[in-house]
C-alpha cells in the first residue's frame, strides 16, 4: 500500500521524472507537497495507470497539494552531460521553484545530488511507495506528454504524439528514414539501432 509521507513531523517534497529512456525531446522532473496523512485513492506509479487516470489524478492532486512545480532539461543538455545528471538537474529545477520551505526530499531512484543543503532519500520504486513521489511522476508525464504531442506538430515525420519520443518500431523506422531531428537526443545508439532493427 502507497504511503502517505515517509516521516511525521518533517515537511517532504516528492520529486521524480519521466523521459529518461525517450529517444527525443526533453526529460521532466515535478515535485509535490502533500499535506500529512493525506489519502488520494487510485493514485500509484504513473506507468500502471492509463491516460484517462492520470489525467483525472492530475486535478485532484493539483488541487490537494501544498506546492507542485516542474523543471525541464532539453535534448542538447541531455547530450552534453548524460540523461543522468540531465534528470537530477531537471529535479533540481523543479525544487527551485517550490514556495513552501521543505525539511526532507523523497527522490524516486537511486541517485541524486545536494540540493541547497537539503537532506534526501533515495528510494527505489518510490513512486509505488509514497504518495509525493507518485503524484510527481504523474505531473511529470503528463507535463511531459503535452510537450510531445506539442513537438509533433513541428516534427511530424516521428509520431511523437503517439510514442511521446521512447523507442517504438515504428519510431525507430522514422529514425531510419527520416534521421533524427533537431529535438533527439544525439548520444543514443544510433549506429546500433541500424543494425539492430530488423533484427
Amino acid at each position: 500500500m502507497i504511503k502517505s509521507s515517509y516521516t511525521t513531523n518533517l515537511i517532504e517534497v516528492g520529486c521524480d521524472e519521466a523521459g529518461r529512456g525517450s529517444l527525443a525531446g526533453p526529460v521532466v522532473s515535478c515535485s509535490v507537497i502533500f499535506p500529512k496523512k493525506i489519502k488520494i485513492k487510485e493514485i500509484n506509479d504513473s506507468k500502471l495507470l492509463s491516460e484517462n487516470k492520470r489525467i483525472m489524478l492530475e486535478r485532484i492532486i493539483k488541487e490537494k497539494a501544498i506546492d507542485y512545480s516542474f523543471g525541464i532539461a532539453n535534448a542538447e543538455e541531455i547530450d552534453k552531460i548524460n540523461i543522468l545528471n540531465a534528470s537530477i538537474l531537471s529535479m533540481h529545477r523543479s525544487l527551485y521553484k517550490i514556495k513552501e520551505d521543505f525539511d526532507l526530499i523523497l527522490v524516486d531512484g537511486n541517485r541524486f545530488k545536494n540540493f541547497n543543503n537539503k537532506r534526501h532519500i533515495c528510494i527505489v520504486k518510490g513512486d509505488s511507495k509514497y504518495i509525493s513521489i507518485a503524484a510527481a511522476s504523474i505531473l511529470a508525464k503528463n507535463f511531459r506528454d503535452r510537450l510531445m504531442i506539442d513537438l509533433s506538430k513541428t516534427y511530424d515525420k516521428y509520431d511523437f504524439e503517439k510514442n511521446k519520443g521512447y523507442p517504438t518500431k515504428n519510431h525507430k523506422k522514422s529514425l531510419m528514414q527520416h534521421g533524427q531531428s533537431l529535438v533527439h537526443r544525439k548520444t543514443f545508439r544510433f549506429k546500433e539501432l541500424q543494425h539492430k532493427l530488423f533484427y
